[in-house]
């Protein structure tokens, strides 16, 4: 997964106290203007569990210190700690593996002349993921993780089994 030297590192400084909190580092992201960015830290439990609000309102203290304590930004910036919500980051080769066979899009370096891609995950390697691609005439393609800018689920919802129910 290609991140900026500036987010991996608070990656790095954030996973190695997150497992001691129950907490997985879903994803970080540095966005905004470059005077006063956003600094974005999305977590999980490590248990599975879906996380709720008092849960990250309660991790917020430990992620503030760790990343002040790295100081990656000189100056000013915001922190924002969430829940990875619906469309959640998917950063590592487990991930994938968690999520196998559940609708994605995935933005890449430009992997066989297209950037992006809609599909599902038909199967990952420590090296790669396979995607079943959406559209009139399905096909795969086979997508390094060094190449994988960015990828996050794609909600999918069904009103039309929930209307047949009724």
């Amino acid at each position: 997964m290609v991140k900026s030297k500036l987010e991996q590192s608070i990656i790095d400084a954030l996973e190695e106290v997150a497992s001691v909190h129950g907490i997985d580092i879903v994803d970080v992201e540095v966005v905004g203007a470059t005077k006063a960015p956003c600094v974005r830290v999305r977590i999980d439990r490590l248990d599975g569990e879906a996380i709720s609000l008092d849960d990250v309102t309660a991790q917020n203290a430990w992620v503030s210190d760790c990343v002040e304590g790295l100081d990656p930004i000189s100056g000013s910036y915001t922190l924002e700690v969430s829940s990875p919500g619906m469309a959640r980051p998917l950063r590592r080769p487990s991930d994938f593996e968690r999520f196998a066979g559940e609708q994605v899009e995935l933005t890449t370096l430009a992997t066989q002349g297209r950037r992006a891609f809609k599909g599902a995950i038909a199967a990952v390697t420590p090296d790669d993921v396979t995607l079943s691609l959406d559209g009139e005439d399905p096909d795969t393609v086979t997508i390094p993780f060094v190449e994988v800018k960015k990828c996050v689920l794609k909600p999918v919802f069904d009103f039309k089994s929930k209307k047949e129910e009724n």
